[in-house]
């Protein structure tokens, strides 16, 4: 009897993991496909971050392990295999999975004690190592690489892509995670998804397809759909489905419906992430919104990464038009749908003129709600790791400990940090100019999408023409204090140039190999992103009306600087408007305001890309401030400063209370 021990280790997301889904594929196909599965046992996998010691234990009695390895388990694999084989010679190690290179030669002499690395699809690949597990020199094998007795690298031909996926049986219809799931009922599971297998995309800093090349491969409608009605009948909250492109296929609408369909019978899933097609935009927004309007789309996220010509070019990615997005922008807001547009910082050709002018644009055309800027990591198998490409681009890469945003380490002792290579650094953005534009990114994420500021930028941009690339660089450079008369010593904007400080020094110290996120002991003890922690600082510290001072003195210098004639009274009522919307803990009764113009009917136009012009008329508002309250300082940080990061939901009226599942932007 051959043991086999499985071993996908999963981060855990909001108190809650992922069923095991690579190693859950895998015993279904070789259970299917094994000539003699009796001679076969399968151990309970390892699905979630345990302690070395935890994890050899687990497989002690296996003779196979096999290891699906990516950047946030790679270490921790590394660790468990190695005492594994120290204490177990004779068990055979198989490392699988995104992380293993492609070029394996250096990988297998640094990691000797993996006798096998596999690449590309897995189930054919671990199904022949299963069958010639007992052999010398696995010759059989396609798609893999070892060392021979004499240390020499021998890599077998890769086997073809499965074009018929129904070879492959569902590890949840066949019930493979069952008994899993009932010997751990404390955990709550959640669940990856696959409708196919493909990207027709070659992006160079993607190794999302790098298993599975370009085609994209379906699995059969019957399937999916019995797998959507199991994640209802097990309640599986939370569904990452695993496409590239979801809504490339016009039978994606189809499986939207009863996605939906699932949901209103179920009560189950809650949410399916889906990342959207770059192509089809009419047939993915009709997705979007059928799994928006269900309830199960918390966000539609619109991915552009890049605004910048030459960089699309060089990283050979086509988007989606500006008009497109707008008008995508548009038909969203009307609907009350929220987006959300992911940017990656540090990709080559990019400048600090190019990101923060794709930042002005995509804000000028109705993102709102929030901008997710991603430090670019290079990984093992995209083009963009080619040391080729990292010479050319000039790329300047530190290794740093990879922590999810409001993510959180129990036992920092006795934790295996997982490690990225991160670009801090490239010939067209050198190392200041990278800080200089990580910093701007948090500043906007402040000002505009923690939605501080955003009424008193909205008015600016919109009524006297500044740029919101201007606007965030008055801020970022401090040059309020530049423009300002100083009558007595000290700083006039104290709190102004904190937070400019702050976020300069967080990118410096990113580039020394710090954490991307923050880490707060008394704020939850999660890490949070810089301008999270900025507005926490700001309202938890009391500065939040110094701040609103210091703006309400520092704008009009902008003004005067620029020539402009403005109405003190439209700026004074934006500034008082967007104090009073902020949602804070520990308020009782709601607010009635009186304004001398329509700033906040003008506010709301720009919400849906209709702006209207500003009146100065009396307006009298009331502002709800009690049908959502926090009655502690903890209650706040949770459910508005990180349940409503996505959605940018930190002004009253703009509702968001619903339990964020981190690590997956």
């Amino acid at each position: 009897m051959t043991k086999v021990g499985l071993v996908q280790i999963n981060s855990r997301f909001s108190g809650q993991v992922y069923l095991p889904l690579s190693a859950g594929a895998l015993q279904a196909y070789a259970q299917k496909h094994l000539k003699n599965d009796t001679e076969h046992e399968f151990l309970p996998p390892i699905y979630s971050r345990v302690s070395i010691e935890e994890g050899v234990q687990s497989l002690m009695e296996a003779d196979v392990a096999g290891f699906s390895t990516y950047v946030w388990n790679f270490q921790l694999s590394l660790k468990i295999a190695a005492e594994l084989k120290l204490r177990k010679p004779e068990v055979l190690i198989v490392f699988g999975g995104p992380h293993v290179p492609d070029r394996a030669e250096e990988y297998l002499n640094q990691y000797p004690f993996i006798d096998i690395a596999c690449h590309g699809e897995g189930e054919k690949v671990f199904l022949a190592i299963l069958e010639n597990a007992s052999t010398d020199g696995w010759p059989e094998i396609p798609s893999i690489s070892y060392l021979d007795p004499d240390g020499r690298l021998v890599q077998n031909p890769r086997v073809p892509r499965m074009k018929d996926l129904s070879q492959a049986p569902s590890p949840y219809l066949d019930d493979v995670f069952l008994p899993l799931m009932s010997s751990h009922p404390e955990e709550n599971w959640i669940s990856i998804w696959e409708t196919n297998r493909g990207c027709p995309f070659s992006c160079t800093f993607c190794d999302w397809g790098s298993a599975v090349a370009s085609k994209v491969n379906k699995w059969e409608l019957e399937r999916l759909y019995a797998e959507i009605e199991w994640f209802g009948r097990h309640q599986i909250g939370y569904v990452f489905c695993a496409d590239a492109n979801f809504g490339i296929l016009p039978r994606d609408i189809d499986i939207a419906r009863y996605c939906a369909e699932i949901k209103q019978r179920y009560g189950y899933p809650e949410a399916i992430s889906i990342q959207s097609t770059k192509n089809a935009q009419e047939r993915s927004y009709q997705a979007q919104k059928i799994l928006a309007d269900a309830g199960l789309n918390k966000v539609v996220v619109i991915s552009m990464q890049s605004l910048n010509p030459a960089t699309l070019e060089a990283i050979k990615r086509g988007n989606i038009s500006l008009e497109v997005f707008k008008e995508n922008q548009r038909r969203f807001a009307a609907e009350g749908i929220e987006t959300m547009t992911d940017l990656i910082l540090g990709m080559p050709e990019e400048t600090y003129d190019s990101f923060t002018d794709g930042i002005s644009t995509l804000i000028e055309n109705g993102q709102h709600n929030r901008i997710q800027f991603n430090n670019l990591s290079v990984l093992p198998n995209a083009e963009m790791g080619d040391p080729e490409q990292i010479k050319q681009y000039g790329m300047e890469i530190v290794e740093t400990q990879i922590v999810n945003i409001h993510g959180k380490i129990d036992d920092p002792e006795n934790t295996v940090p997982e490690l990225q290579q991160l670009v801090v650094g490239t010939h067209s953005m050198p190392k200041e100019e990278w800080v200089r534009t990580r910093a701007f990114g948090w500043m906007i994420g402040l000002l505009h999408f923690n939605k501080i500021l955003q009424i008193p930028l909205m008015v600016l941009h919109e009524e006297y023409g500044l740029s919101y690339r201007e606007l965030v660089e008055f801020f970022l450079e401090g040059r309020f204090d530049t423009l300002s008369s100083r009558e007595e010593a000290g700083p006039s904007f104290p709190v102004l140039s904190e937070v400019r400080s702050f976020f300069f020094e967080r990118a410096q110290d990113i580039q020394k190999g710090s954490e991307e996120y923050f880490h707060s002991a008394e704020w939850l003890n999660i890490y949070w992103s810089a301008e999270e922690y900025i507005l926490i600082k700001l309202c938890v510290e009391n500065k939040l009306d110094a701040f609103y001072d210091e703006v309400g003195r520092a704008i009009p210098l902008l003004l005067q600087e620029r020539s402009l004639s403005f109405s003190p009274a439209v700026i004074g009522d934006a500034i008082t408007l967007n104090r009073s919307l902020i949602k804070l803990p520990f308020l009782t009764e709601d607010l009635k305001l009186e304004l001398s113009c329509n700033v906040l009917e003008f506010y709301h136009s720009v919400l849906v890309g209709d702006s209207i012009a500003i009146e100065e008329k009396p307006c009298a508002h009331s502002i709800d401030r009690t049908a959502e309250s926090w009655e502690s300082w903890e209650e706040w940080y949770e459910k508005v400063v990180w349940y409503g990061n996505r959605k940018g939901a930190y002004l009253y009226g703009n509702v968001s209370t619903d339990k964020q599942l981190e690590g997956h932007y």
